[in-house]
């Protein structure tokens, strides 16, 4: 509640609508205030979930109750809940922190403040709640507050079309996510999580009306659409590279805690349920692979700083997607966890760089920089190294893992996956580091770049070197050092209890019989240490070289040779350039389609048919007897006379014809 207190306050009394009773330093000392508090709850729970085994799961509040089925709000506090929030609230401090800095001149900022403290508030919503009711609340909280955020800069064009693009993609996954939730109510008659994984081995024995279709399988592949929209996975990823459009802070926390994981969250949560369906495990684990493969390769050509981490975070969600396919939830969530600090870390990072460059966002024209911003330089160093998965890192652990776990798997579609994430290595590698060589290294270009504009400090440099860029303030680069931290030692230490031990024990569950990854993980595991050694002679780390060599290379050594190689496979860098065409497609033949479709049962079965024929017609209708029927009634007495003879004619001449 106490990120949802500073919110409100930020939001009603430091902006118009309460009438600015309170400044921008009671703004985010409020909102910072309550976060904080809730990262203190969060450690609290956290120790006493590890330390002493405490749990939580009770319905605190009954809504309503429809039929038999009741809407409650209630808590579940277990491992996985108590990992979420910790990583939700730390990362959500650290955005903070980092925004007093980054939104310093922005006319918004309290605004901004009482947003992310809203995000924050809706995201600990869904990692603890103990129902579907209140876990659909919380995660269309975060699209709402997903949507204010990306298009915060609501008079820039591309900011309104990108939160726009992001709410109706999530409107296509979110309505998978309700069918799936629907079909749990209509069969199970429940929405508390508890009751419903009881009934899970009754669903299975239930099949899909109308079809030989394992209802089970439905439920699954419905929810795991909706996970598709919020983690933004193939082909629903279109709107999360769109939304860098917003101010980096927020790019940080959807990219690294909130949102963009609640659809890892929610599989892993559902486990019981998903560990009965093989088609859904299979079905799960083929897109995130096309995901964390096809989503690199986009990384690779992109000359925004923003993007290429967008593209990274793309990729990495497709890594957890096919660990959840996998039946690896424990891995897939602890990946989950390395990568919110080496992501935030890096976006952080690159919106300081961003802030020393005087607001330049194309790497095309940086290099050197990092004699200018040796903090900066260093940390995101750091986070590249955790990223490709360097021994010893977080990231190591964790995306070593899922490539063992995948090629454990015996699901079709896990030889396709394996591929996928080991490619994903080299091309994770690659692109990362041509980011890094060319902002941190190399020849200085930042006073060639034809879009230059100067920064609000230019004025105060007559001898022409405004252009140079600068360290950023302690309120950016402190969060930097503070997430650098765990990026590069929380895998290390938590690797065994997490993946090996009884962390997430009651909170996952996994069906060794049929899926024996995780057994099978435990058999070769022998420590931390002893996995870092060990990977020295696995393909992983020697395609992560290669990768980095290769960035090496093409842009330190002979950068004439990428531009040779664009040249030659034009056709390859257009389909990359445009996206696959996604965009095109979605935009020129399902968008114009809908339209179509709309106009057709608007001007066909609308005006035509409804208002045409049976409201007007039916008035017409009425119109034309009524036009007939008062010819009769012409008020002469002679008329009415005539009739009534006429009547009485009629009426002799049908009974003598009766007898």
């Amino acid at each position: 509640m106490a990120p949802l207190v500073g919110a409100v306050l930020a939001g009603v009394l430091g902006t118009k609508f309460g009438g600015n009773k309170i400044g921008r330093t009671a703004s985010h000392t409020l909102t910072i205030l309550g976060v904080f508090v809730a990262f203190v709850l969060s450690v609290t729970t956290l120790n006493a979930v590890v330390a002493d085994g405490a749990r939580f799961n009770e319905t605190l509040y009954t809504w309503m109750v429809v039929g038999g089925l009741k809407m409650e709000i209630g808590f579940l506090v277990d491992g996985l809940t108590a990992m979420m929030m910790c990583v939700v609230t730390f990362v959500s401090l650290m955005v903070h922190l980092y925004t007093i800095g980054y939104m310093e001149e922005d006319k918004g900022y309290n605004r901004f403040f009482s947003y992310i403290s809203l995000f924050t508030f809706a995201m600990l919503m869904l990692v603890m709640s103990n129902n579907m009711l209140q876990l659909f609340f919380g995660w269309e909280a975060v699209g709402l507050v997903s949507y204010l955020l990306i298009g915060f800069w609501y008079n820039k064009p591309t900011a309104i079309f990108a939160n726009m693009k992001a709410f109706l993609v999530n409107r296509v996954g979110d309505f998978g996510f309700i069918l799936g939730i629907g079909l749990i109510v209509a069969f199970a008659g429940t929405l508390n999580y508890t009751e419903v994984f009881a009934k899970a081995d009754q669903l299975t024995a239930l099949t899909f009306p109308g079809t030989d279709w394992m209802l089970v399988t439905v439920i699954c592949i419905c929810l795991f659409i909706g996970a598709m929209g919020k983690s933004a996975q193939f082909p629903l990823h279109v709107w999360l590279p769109d939304s860098m459009e917003g101010p980096t802070p927020i790019s940080a926390l959807i990219h690294a805690a909130t949102m963009v994981t609640a659809g890892i969250f929610m599989v892993a949560r559902m486990s019981p349920l998903f560990e009965l369906s093989d088609t859904a495990l299979s079905f799960i684990m083929v897109i995130g692979a096309i995901t964390a493969l096809f989503m690199g390769f986009l990384g690779i050509i992109q000359n925004d700083i923003k993007r290429v981490v967008a593209y990274s975070t793309l990729s990495q969600l497709g890594y957890m997607t096919v660990a959840l396919g996998a039946s690896a939830y424990s891995v897939a969530v602890f990946h989950l966890m390395t990568h919110a600090f080496f992501k935030a870390l890096l976006f952080l990072a690159a919106g300081s760089v961003i802030m020393g460059m005087h607001h330049n966002q194309d790497i095309r024209w940086m290099g050197g920089v990092r004699k200018y911003m040796p903090i900066t330089w260093i940390t995101s160093l750091l986070g590249s190294l955790a990223l490709i998965g360097t021994p010893l890192f977080s990231g190591f652990y964790s995306k070593d893992s899922i490539i063992e776990a995948v090629a454990e798997s015996h699901l079709p579609g896990s030889g396709f996956a394996y591929f996928a994430v080991l490619a994903g290595v080299f091309v994770t590698a690659f692109y990362s580091f041509r980011m890094y060589f060319l902002v941190f290294h190399g020849k200085e270009r930042f006073d060639q770049n034809p879009d230059a504009h100067h920064g609000h400090d230019d004025h105060q440099h007559a001898d022409g070197d405004h252009h140079d860029p600068h360290e950023s303030p302690w309120v950016v680069w402190v969060p930097l050092v503070l997430l650098a931290i765990p990026s590069v030692f929380i895998g290390y230490f938590t690797i065994d209890s997490m993946l090996f031990g009884a962390f997430f024990k009651g909170a996952i569950f996994v069906n060794d019989a049929k899926h024996p990854v995780m057994e099978e993980l435990a058999h070769a595991f022998h420590g931390a240490p002893q996995m870092a050694a060990h990977a020295i002679g696995t393909l992983p780390l020697w395609l992560a070289i290669a990768g980095v060599a290769l960035a090496y290379v093409f842009y330190m050594l002979k950068p004439e040779w990428p531009a040779a190689i664009k040249r030659t496979f034009m056709p390859v860098f257009n389909l990359l350039e445009n996206k696959y065409y996604l965009d095109w497609i979605n935009e020129n033949i399902l968008a114009r389609g809908a339209r179509m479709l709309g106009a057709g049962l608007w001007k066909v079965g609308d005006q035509t048919i409804i208002d045409g024929f049976f409201v007007n017609g039916s008035w017409k209708l009425v119109g034309w007897v009524s036009g007939i029927v008062r010819r009769a009634q012409s008020g002469y007495l002679y008329h009415y006379a005539l009739v009534m003879i006429l009547g009485v004619f009629v009426l002799m001449t049908y009974f003598v014809w009766l007898k």
